[in-house]
């Protein structure tokens, strides 16, 4: 179980990477919770804050480390990006970030149940030149 709980974290790793929205949302189930730095809720409430993150931030998680211990998963990331489109009416800087980011997971029936993200958002603007929302 440990084996595919891992695959499904980073098949959603995979995801965002490629900027893929649909399937990163297909990586969880229908009632998931998902908690994060710019809000929570489910798959309708943070869908527009992943999009606006994919093509505003051309973001890339590199996994750093990876946790497993039954349907629970941990990873600490090397997070990239660089300002490439207007974020909520914001300008475009053309400057990167680099940052440490962690999530944590609950893989139930090979779809992720829960998900909790902590970055420092605040770092990330500033790296890129940009007001913290």
């Amino acid at each position: 179980m440990s084996e595919e709980n891992k695959r499904v974290v980073l098949d959603y790793v995979d995801a965002f990477n490629r900027g893929d929205l649909e399937d990163v949302c297909r990586t969880f189930a229908e009632d998931a919770l998902i908690y994060g730095a710019l809000g929570w809720g489910g798959l309708e409430k943070v869908r527009p804050v992943w999009r606006d993150l994919i093509d505003c931030f051309a973001l890339n998680l590199q996994v750093e480390a990876m946790i497993v211990e039954g349907d629970t998963v941990a990873v600490r990331y090397v997070e990239r990006g660089r300002s490439v489109g207007s974020f909520r009416g914001g300008y475009v800087t053309g400057k990167s970030y680099e940052l440490v980011a962690m999530e944590w997971f609950v893989v139930r029936g090979g779809k992720i149940q829960n998900r909790w993200g902590a970055r420092d958002t605040a770092t990330m603007f500033w790296q890129m030149g940009l007001p913290i929302p």
